[in-house]
């Protein structure tokens, strides 16, 4: 049985999912919404939607619908906490786009209530389910003894006005450095500086520290020409990159030193990944949860929630100018 699902945005990334969950064997839209009927018409036009695909500019009518079983919600962020209470409480499943909430206690609140209601909440972290992502775990236990991180996440455009690049940015490599090392920071310290809209910094240093001792750091901006997508863990063996606009997405430069600090045993590997695209994984993950009645053990609401609390921790940094543990 296929699952009934409604689509709440249909902008730059909401057309993405619409496109998956089409494809999709076990899923069946049945209703998208959207404030710009412009856009609603035009995304009907472009993927030759059935006339009984339900259109509109009101998402309370799009939860009226009889049968409907499961929401995608890919709106601002400032619209989730809302929106997700709402199909919670008529017991709805939830696809959420990150982050989860703009708020760790409303967050919890809406795992809590998730719990309660059995229903499945997911996060769409993307990177989760890319290839060079789930490969790498694998390759950082290769590496010795780990040493120190470092990422980029970089571009001139888009520039967001809801949120600052901290949030807009450094959830991805968050996500992805605690997947690899399996455990979540304990300290964070975060310098922003603001050129383009007051009150919004643009270009954020970040630093994480973990239990184990690892650190970590965030290079985040909106103000590079030079876009750039890259992580890196280094340890005492050879470093993992993960350089996602490079034709050999995942590597590892081998070498480390001898005695006398010597440079030996080095060389390089390039990682072969499946061909796979990220969002549909995480479409299937959706639907397979839903019909398995399986809680998500890669990307379920508990881990949007403790990503938001690095996030808000990370904000409280810039603000007060100093380190913050996380509680």
């Amino acid at each position: 049985m296929s699952v009934s699902i409604a689509l709440f945005g249909v902008g730059r990334w909401g057309v993405h999912l619409l496109r998956n969950f089409l494809q999709h064997p076990n899923a069946r839209v049945v209703a998208i919404v959207d404030p710009c009927m412009e856009r609603l018409e035009s995304v009907a036009q472009r993927f030759e939607l059935d006339q009984r695909v339900f259109l509109t500019t009101q998402w309370q009518d799009a939860l009226e619908l009889s049968g409907l079983e499961a929401v995608a919600i890919t709106t601002p962020a400032t619209t989730h906490n809302e929106l997700i209470t709402v199909a919670l409480k008529q017991n709805l499943h939830v696809l959420a786009a990150k982050p989860l909430t703009l708020s760790f206690s409303e967050s919890i609140q809406l795992c809590q209530l998730a719990e309660q209601q059995r229903r499945q909440l997911i996060v769409d972290h993307t990177y989760l389910f890319h290839p060079a992502v789930i490969r790498g775990r694998e390759a950082v236990q290769k590496l010795g003894k780990l040493r120190y991180g470092y990422s980029t996440r970089s571009h001139l455009s888009p520039v967001r006005s809801d949120v600052d690049a901290l949030w807009d940015l450094s959830i991805h490599d968050i996500a992805i450095l605690n997947f690899w090392l399996r455990e979540s920071p304990y300290l964070v310290e975060a310098k922003g500086s603001t050129w383009l809209q007051k009150g919004l910094p643009d270009t954020v240093w970040a630093t994480l520290t973990y239990p184990s001792g690892f650190q970590a750091s965030l290079h985040l901006s909106w103000l590079n020409p030079d876009k750039q997508r890259r992580s890196c863990i280094v340890g005492e063996n050879g470093t993992l990159i993960f350089d996602e606009l490079a034709s050999e997405q995942l590597t590892v430069q081998w070498g480390k030193f001898d005695s006398q600090f010597k440079p030996i045993e080095q060389s390089r590997e390039v990682l072969e990944l499946p061909k796979q695209e990220p969002l549909q994984e995480v479409c299937n993950h959706f639907i397979d949860c839903i019909q398995n009645d399986r809680a998500s053990e890669i990307s379920s609401g508990r881990i949007g929630a403790e990503l938001v609390q690095i996030l808000e921790a990370l904000s409280e940094s810039m603000r007060q100018g100093k380190a913050i543990d996380i509680k």
